[in-house]
């Protein structure tokens, strides 16, 4: 059995910090999702914060439990955190829980 991965590469633009994202977000990479947020939101607090989700193979209910999170922490931070590039994997599992409402997901 392999442990899951996941990459996290920031990077700024002139409105945003972008994380683009590769690999399975699951228990053994939420903590390390969590600390690129946390890490963005510190260094550019006023910035929206923008997941890339382009690279993203797979995704749980730990992960989409963090998602929430970390976009209510965002909130909290006086920003916002967006989904992008989400794939359809990714749709149906937010459309199945209900979180698609609760999480806001954008054309790129």
């Amino acid at each position: 059995m392999t442990t899951a991965e996941l990459s996290v590469v920031p990077r700024r633009t002139e409105n945003e910090s972008v994380l683009e994202l590769t690999g399975e977000i699951d228990l053994s990479t939420t903590d390390q999702l969590r600390s690129a947020v946390e890490e963005a939101l510190a260094a550019t607090p006023a910035q929206p914060i923008v997941l890339d989700f382009s690279g993203v193979t797979f995704c749980d209910s730990q992960g989409l439990s963090t998602l929430l999170a970390l976009s209510r922490r965002a909130t909290a931070a006086g920003t916002t955190l967006a989904l992008v590039n989400v794939g359809d994997f990714l749709v149906r599992l937010l459309d199945i829980t209900g979180l698609r409402s609760a999480l806001s997901v954008r054309d790129a």
